[in-house]
């Protein structure tokens, strides 16, 4: 049988691997990438629209990114951290729609302004002070506060219409927050690839065996739909998998993966596609996580756009289950477990036995109950205008913690072996929104060449804060913003450019300026909250 060669193999047709492989078409054409994806299109799990909050993850609404610290202060580092990782994902689809290589931006992600709503004089009061601690921060310049009623009816007509409660009701504003429809950012980035001949994509194609022959990998493809089976040699793998990760990671054997272990958790949305009651909401809006429930369990009532349309989804609603994927085995679960990871499977189960409890309450709940919570945010909803939809599956981490004790991880990880030669993506949310700052961490431990010399400076040119923080240079940040919002459509007041012509990155950055040979903190991928 012939074996093909590859210099890297990506497997897993979601928004992670095609990021990772446009990087690296950029930053190398000569390098030859072949993808593969189970399913018969791209983005079909974790990444399509229906199966995730569609939420542009930059912290302006995600309440549990902004805890208590046990001095009583808000805590604002992590919210900081994601936005600033965010904001390198819109600066590389920015720079890609520029270059023609993305369609019009409207066709993957739109403006809908991010707000936290709360009720309650205890919630109002931390809310205020969450807001006084992010909007001192350059990244949340222009967040609003208002407990207002006539402001809130303003930012929220359908959520304070026919409420006669007194109760005290506060909110934050952010007016160029977004929805983003990775299911298509990822299908057109693949196409993008495909009409480039910079990847070989195959869906309808999944991995059987993998294992390590010297410094490289020998990898075996069966192709579902003729049964056909395709050896591959690889100089890199990466694992872009979702819930499949840890079961190929296993079945790869590398040492790193030895103590891991998977949660599962699946979800449901209230959906309700009345296009006149989406637009007149215009929101994401986050508050408050019941008590004892996971932080994917924030609810939320968004306008989204999916195909085009806009629609209403409210929600997560969570639920247990042993499928590591939308389409899996209610098996994926039992068959993942080995002696190195059993011990920290049983810390979880006990430690965590109140979480199991209410995953499996919250699978059981009718739909009466559902809608009672949909109420809580919409008092006018009707009930016949709103259906159980349901969404993907999510599968977080167990690992060891410093005590040698199994934890549940609710962040995202990235993992990769001694020499480099493979990697995996491994979690949840923020996930898609920080693609493009986790597939560059993946870049730097595993293919550090691409990330010096030349390359550098075409980096640097595709994500202009690369090496740079966000987070402390203002005017850095106040460039890129007008770059991004300007080319993405983001801005919630367009402003008409003199010259007649869209702005661009090139006006305001030089690629000869020096200190920008480090990687910061802006690209940094660590584990973080989830929403």
């Amino acid at each position: 049988m012939a074996v093909q060669k590859t210099d890297l193999l990506l497997v897993g047709g979601g928004v992670m691997s095609v990021t990772l492989a446009s990087l690296v078409s950029q930053l190398d054409a000569s390098r030859s990438v072949m993808l593969v994806e189970q399913s018969a299109e791209l983005g079909s799990e974790s990444s399509d629209a229906w199966n995730n909050a569609g939420t542009g993850h930059a912290g302006y609404c995600e309440l549990n990114y902004t805890p208590r610290s046990a001095d009583g202060s808000v805590f604002s580092e992590r919210a900081l951290e994601i936005n600033a990782r965010f904001e390198v994902s819109l600066q590389f689809w920015s720079s890609l729609v520029a270059k023609g290589l993305l369609p019009e931006a409207g066709t993957f992600i739109r403006r809908v302004p991010h707000l936290s709503w709360v009720r309650g004089s205890k919630d109002c009061e931390f809310l205020r002070e969450r807001h006084q601690s992010l909007a001192s921060q350059p990244l949340f310049v222009g967040m609003e506060f208002s407990d207002s009623p006539d402001t809130l009816a303003q930012w929220l007509p359908l959520v304070t219409r026919g409420r006669e409660s007194s109760e005290p009701q506060a909110a934050t504003r952010v007016g160029h927050g977004s929805d983003v429809n990775f299911g298509a950012l990822t299908r057109a980035l693949g196409q993008s690839l495909s009409d480039e001949g910079q990847a070989d994509i195959r869906t309808g194609t999944r991995v059987t065996n993998l294992k390590r022959r010297g410094d490289r990998w020998q990898v075996s493809l069966l192709e579902t739909g003729t049964g056909e089976i395709t050896e591959v040699d690889a100089g890199f793998v990466f694992i872009g998998a979702g819930g499949a990760a840890l079961p190929l990671l296993q079945k790869a054997g590398v040492p790193e993966a030895k103590g891991y272990g998977a949660f599962p958790v699946s979800g449901l949305w209230l959906a309700c596609d009345d296009e006149q009651l989406a637009l007149a909401h215009n929101a994401k809006v986050y508050s408050q996580a019941p008590v004892g429930a996971p932080p994917m369990s924030v609810p939320h009532l968004d306008t989204r756009f999916i195909g085009g349309k806009p629609a209403l989804l409210f929600g997560p609603f969570a639920g247990f289950t042993t499928r590591f994927l939308k389409q899996g085995s209610w098996t994926d679960l039992l068959t993942s477990v080995r002696g190195h990871n059993l011990r920290n499977l049983l810390d979880v189960a006990v430690g965590n036995w109140p979480l199991t409890r209410y995953l499996i309450n919250e699978a059981m709940s009718p739909r009466e109950a559902r809608l009672g919570q949909l109420a809580s945010f919409l008092p006018e909803a009707r009930p016949d205008q709103w259906q159980l939809r349901r969404a993907g599956q999510r599968v977080q981490i167990i690992k060891a913690n410093q005590h040698n004790r199994g934890t549940l991880e609710f962040g995202t990880e990235v993992l990769s072996t001694s020499d480099g030669s493979l990697a995996a993506l491994l979690g949840a949310s923020p996930g898609a929104s920080v693609c493009v700052s986790a597939m560059l961490e993946v870049i730097e431990r595993c293919l550090p060449e691409l990330v010096s010399g030349p390359r550098l400076h075409a980096l640097q040119a595709l994500i202009p804060s690369y090496g740079q923080s966000l987070v402390t240079d203002s005017e850095l940040l106040h460039n890129v913003r007008k770059f991004t919002l300007n080319t993405l459509g983001l801005e919630e007041k367009p402003s008409q450019p003199t010259s007649g012509r869209r702005v661009s990155h090139v006006d305001w950055y030089t690629t000869g300026e020096s200190g920008r040979g480090e990687s910061g903190r802006d690209h940094t991928f660590r584990s973080t909250g989830t929403a």
